[in-house]
C-alpha cells in the first residue's frame, strides 16, 4: 500500500475526491504535459518500494537539473518532489535554450552531464492511422521504440550514469504520453487531409467559457487538470485517482500504445466528420473519465516499468 495512502483517513480520500472534480473542471491554459504528468509521476512514486525509490533517486541526483527540482521540495521529501518534478522535463526542454531543434537550431553545445541536447520533438508520439483503409500515411514519431529503448538503458549498470540520469526522466515522461490516445494516432479529415494527433481538428467547447475552441488534442492534453498543480493539492487528487482506480493488469509498453490508438478510435472523436466539432456534454463527461482512468493506470504502470528495470537482479 502506498506510503500517502497509508496516512490517508477516510475524510482525506473524500476530500481528495472532491479536489479532483474541482480540478477537472473547465479551465484555462490547462495541460495533460503538467498536471497530467506530475499525477502520474506522483501515482507511480506512491506505489514505488523502497529499495526501487532510492535506485531512482541516486539516478536523479546525476541529472544536472535536479538542484532544479528539488528546490520545489519545501517541507516536502525533496527526493520524491524532484521525481514527480523530473515528469515534465522532456516538454520543459522545449523553451529551454540549452537545447535545440534538430534540423531547424543549429546545435548546441554538449553541457556536463548531458549526453545529448536535441530536443527530440519526435520521441513523444507515433501517428498510427485509426482506419488504413482511408489511405496511408507514413507513420511518424518513435515514441514506441524509445520507450523499450530507454528503458533498456535506464536498466543497463554498465551504462554511463549520465546517460541513465538522462533516460529516466524521458521514461517517465513518455510512459505518460503513451498512455494519452491522441499521442498514438491519426485519421483524414473532411478534406481528406491527416490530422497529424488530432491537431488538425478544431473542437468548440461550451463548457470551458475562458478557452471555447482549441484543437481536439489539446482538448484531451487540458483533461486531468490545471499546470500549476502541486503540493497538496496534487496530493490529494494523486490519492483520489489511487482510491478511484485499481491496479491493472501487468503489460508491455507496445500495449499500453495499442489501447491508446483503441481509445482514439472508439472514444477520442466527437461524432461526424466536421473540421469543427462542438463537445457535447456526454462527450466531455465520457472523455473525462478516460483520462482519469488513463493517467492512473500509466502511473501504476510506471511504479511496475521502474520496478522491473531497477530491481535487485
Amino acid at each position: 500500500m502506498p506510503l500517502i495512502a497509508n496516512r490517508t483517513s477516510l475524510a482525506d480520500v473524500l476530500c481528495g475526491r472532491l479536489l479532483l472534480l474541482l480540478f477537472l473542471l473547465p479551465l484555462p491554459a490547462l495541460a495533460w504535459n503538467s498536471a497530467g504528468h506530475r499525477l502520474i509521476a506522483c501515482i507511480a512514486w506512491d506505489n514505488l518500494d523502497q529499495h526501487t525509490r532510492t535506485e531512482v533517486s541516486q539516478l536523479l541526483r546525476e541529472h544536472p537539473d535536479y538542484g532544479r527540482w528539488a528546490k520545489r521540495a519545501g517541507d516536502d521529501v525533496p527526493e520524491r518532489v524532484a521525481f514527480i518534478e523530473a515528469s515534465t522535463w522532456p516538454d520543459d526542454i522545449r523553451k529551454d535554450s540549452r537545447f535545440y531543434n534538430a534540423g531547424v537550431d543549429d546545435p548546441t553545445s554538449t553541457l556536463p552531464g548531458f549526453p545529448d541536447m536535441e530536443r527530440r520533438r519526435n520521441w513523444h508520439y507515433v501517428n498510427l492511422p485509426l482506419d488504413e483503409s482511408q489511405g496511408k500515411e507514413p507513420i511518424s514519431g518513435l515514441l514506441d521504440k524509445q520507450l523499450e529503448a530507454l528503458a533498456k538503458t535506464l536498466g543497463s549498470p554498465g551504462t554511463p550514469k549520465s546517460e541513465r540520469a538522462y533516460a529516466l526522466p524521458w521514461i517517465i515522461h513518455l510512459t505518460g504520453d503513451a498512455h494519452q490516445p491522441l499521442h498514438t494516432s491519426t485519421r483524414l479529415d473532411a478534406d481528406g487531409k491527416w490530422d497529424k494527433l488530432g491537431n488538425g481538428l478544431t473542437v468548440v467547447n461550451p463548457f470551458n467559457s475562458r478557452k471555447g475552441s482549441s484543437t481536439l488534442h489539446a482538448y484531451w492534453d487540458d483533461l486531468p487538470g490545471p499546470p500549476w498543480l502541486r503540493g497538496e493539492r496534487l496530493d490529494s487528487a494523486c490519492r483520489a485517482l489511487i482510491a478511484s482506480h485499481p491496479h491493472p493488469a501487468h503489460s508491455t509498453s507496445a500495449q499500453w500504445i495499442k489501447e491508446s490508438w483503441l481509445i482514439a478510435r472508439q472514444s477520442a472523436y466527437p461524432p461526424g466528420n466536421d473540421n469543427v466539432a462542438t463537445i457535447s456534454a456526454e462527450f466531455d463527461e465520457t472523455a473525462r473519465e478516460i483520462a482519469n482512468r488513463r493517467v492512473a493506470e500509466a502511473g501504476y504502470r510506471l511504479a511496475d516499468l521502474l520496478r522491473e528495470t531497477l530491481g535487485r537482479k
